[in-house]
């Protein structure tokens, strides 16, 4: 049978997710779990781990008074379990897995990883743990996945997969799906060769939902003009049917074309209503792949097609629709920053928890047609929307698929999701919470700072977002990080900045331009201009200033102590880079001309009056160079390698008078940084 004849059947048996009690159980456990959240195999335990507190905690379903804590590694934030009840934490604060062994109340093992890691996955013969980590240990050109064997706890093998891995899943028993985070991208590993497969999955992707604007029989040809492509980045999961056949990633639409609006109170850059609820800068939505064979085929909507149509008319597709936009306007059901999801027992419903929204949307895997799903009136495949707590990052399904779970980061609950209604009109709903107040699971963070955490992470606060915009500031500043996006904004091509370790307070003034002498400045700009918000008061400015200026810069395998990052200092003075990167911060705080002055506002009124002609650029930070690529304003520099053997003409630091050996301890200096 295929998909979209076994998902009409499916949906008119069950109606919905969570509406049938006769779903069939399945083995394993992976495809029905998903980030900070796990469900023992006969679904009696709940397991989540917990970021700030740095803890597993476990409940018994059975009796929700058994319950406690398991101190693991630095910031947990992820688990899996095994077939024997293992459990697996990723700690991605302490470079380390824990393992704990089943009817056991502390860590068995620990295991040591590259930089961060974060995805967890088990082979289809439960003989090895794959483990992805941001970067390696000697370089963060590129991230690795990594083998344990999980009878001795010994690394088995190690791969590079690409920059910034986040999830893994495995699918067809012998191939292992890598989310390469910033890039939205897929790297697909042969688990047999334990090598990457040639597949192109970006190319495909990108190609595929801008395939009108990209076509080379079209461009030039006066179709369409200058509407819009879009970029998939944030891919933080993949999620599997239980078969293995088909896989999802959650990901974030981001607009790449010149945003030829002026800022406005009425809704600022970030509005939406474009084709296909493709919002002007960067909207939520999803990639399908169908997983048979060697590769991973991707299957995307041609959201550039939609400027004709106004909206996607593709209802006979059988892969959910590409974005997610809700069946009515407001705050209240904006959908954004999918962050983790699973399917149900069938395969025929996506979970998807979407943290800045503050939901979780649910929709048909493999159709976006049936008496339950309005795609025509809407444009939506989502078949119901439920509203779950603040920084949600987890969530699993019960094996007969009446019940799941969702784990809330900042609000420190878990929320448990069933169906109420019949039929077509049934809705996923919220039935009660689970909390672990009383084992000791507290709030960490001053109260200010989470406060500031809370506004950084939500696009339904009126004061930071407007219903046409729905955006967060993690929407671009990942994890308060950077999404390695160029934004072409009415004053030229703007690389997203990382705020991470930047110490925000201390470095004015603020923007590429200069332009703001103040913080306050700053934030009126951004809030109500750009992402359409009312604004913030005097205290929750100071709030949301103070939890950004707090974060701690990406780490990186280069460490002071490092011979070569101690003579990359010394060729750092000798280049006399510290002329604008000074001090204990790296920045003088002022605009410099470092050669890039060819690119001029595409309206005059925002040439951010005159600054860059006249003085050059903001001199930023240093401070968590490494992982920040691509680099420069304009995002034009891919590598600090790049920058540093390009300096033609000593603009950028007078690296003439260096070897090509000091230049390349330079490098490993900034990326020590």
């Amino acid at each position: 049978m295929n998909w979209f004849k076994r998902a009409v059947l499916v949906g008119a048996l069950a109606a919905g997710s969570l509406l049938s009690a006769c779903a069939p159980a399945v083995a394993g456990n992976s495809s029905r779990s998903s980030g900070s959240l796990a469900l023992s195999a006969d679904d009696s335990t709940l397991y989540a781990v917990d970021s700030d507190n740095g803890v597993l905690a476990v409940m018994s379903l059975v009796n929700p008074s058994e319950k406690y804590l398991v101190p693991v590694g630095k910031e947990p934030v992820r688990l899996i379990i095994g077939a024997d009840e293992t459990v697996y934490v990723a700690n991605r604060g302490s470079n380390t897995v824990s393992v704990i062994r089943k009817g056991e109340r502390q860590v068995s093992a620990t295991l040591e990883t590259s930089v961060e890691p974060s995805g967890l996955a088990l082979s289809a013969d439960g003989k090895q743990l794959l483990v992805t980590s941001a970067t390696a240990r000697d370089t963060t050109a590129h991230g690795v996945l990594t083998a344990f064997d999980t009878a001795t706890l010994q690394q088995a093998w190690e791969l590079p997969v690409g920059e910034e891995p986040r999830a893994v899943a495995v699918v067809a028993g012998n191939k292992a799906l890598v989310s390469l985070y910033k890039k939205g991208e897929v790297a697909v590993v042969d688990l047999n060769r334990q090598a990457l497969t040639s597949n192109p999955t970006n190319a495909q992707v990108y190609t595929q939902a801008n395939a009108a604007r990209t076509d080379p029989n079209l461009v030039g040809s006066g179709f369409g003009g200058t509407f819009s492509t879009f970029h998939p980045r944030a891919a933080s999961d993949i999620i599997t049917t239980p078969d293995g056949t088909r896989a999802f990633t959650p990901v974030v639409w981001a607009r790449e074309d010149a945003i030829g609006r002026r800022p406005s109170s009425a809704g600022g850059y970030y509005s939406a209503g474009g084709p296909c609820s493709i919002g002007a800068v960067a909207t939520a939505g999803i990639v399908t792949y169908d997983t048979a064979g060697a590769t991973a085929q991707p299957k995307v909507d041609d959201l550039t097609a939609c400027i004709n149509a106004g909206t996607n008319t593709n209802t006979s597709a059988d892969f959910p629709v590409s974005t997610f936009a809700s069946s009515s306007g407001g705050l209240e059901s904006a959908v954004q920053g999918p962050t983790v999801g699973v399917t149900d027992p069938t395969g025929a419903w996506v979970f998807v928890v979407n943290r800045e929204s503050q939901n979780v949307v649910v929709l048909p895997a493999d159709r976006r047609a049936g008496e339950d799903i309005d795609f025509n009136s809407t444009g939506t495949s989502i078949r119901s929307m439920v509203r779950v707590g603040a920084g949600a990052d987890g969530i699993a399904v019960t094996r007969d698929g009446t019940r799941a779970y969702v784990y809330n980061q900042f609000d420190k609950r878990v929320d448990e999701l069933v169906a109420k209604g019949v039929g077509a009109k049934a809705q996923v709903v919220k039935k009660g919470e689970f909390r672990f107040d009383d084992v000791g699971l507290k709030e960490v963070l001053s109260p200010e700072f989470a406060m500031g955490r809370r506004m950084f992470f939500d696009a339904l606060d009126a004061r930071m977002s407007s219903p046409q915009t729905t955006v967060a500031c993690s929407t671009c500043h990942l994890e308060g990080r950077e999404d390695g996006h160029v934004w072409m904004f009415p004053d030229g091509p703007r690389q997203t900045p990382a705020l991470a370790g930047r110490k925000l307070l201390a470095t004015a003034p603020y923007h590429w331009s200069g332009e703001f002498p103040t913080i306050n400045d700053f934030n009126v700009h951004t809030i109500r201009e750009r992402m359409g918000g009312v604004g913030l008061g005097g205290v929750d400015a100071v709030n949301l200033d103070r939890w950004v200026d707090s974060l701690p810069s990406a780490p990186s395998p280069f460490t002071p102590a490092m011979d070569v990052v101690q003579r990359g200092r010394a060729a750092f003075e000798k280049a006399q880079c510290a002329t604008c990167h000074s001090g204990t911060l790296l920045t003088d705080n002022t605009n410099r001309n470092v050669g890039t002055l060819n690119t001029r506002a595409s309206d005059p009124r925002e040439r951010d009056n005159g600054l860059v002609e006249r003085q050059g650029f903001n001199v930023p930070s240093l401070h968590g160079l490494a992982r920040s690529a691509p680099y420069l304003h304009d995002g034009t520099e891919l590598t600090l390698e790049a920058r540093v053997f390009g300096n033609a003409r000593d603009q950028h630091g007078v690296t003439s008078t260096l070897s090509d050996v000091e230049k390349a301890d330079l490098v490993a200096y900034l990326k020590s940084l």
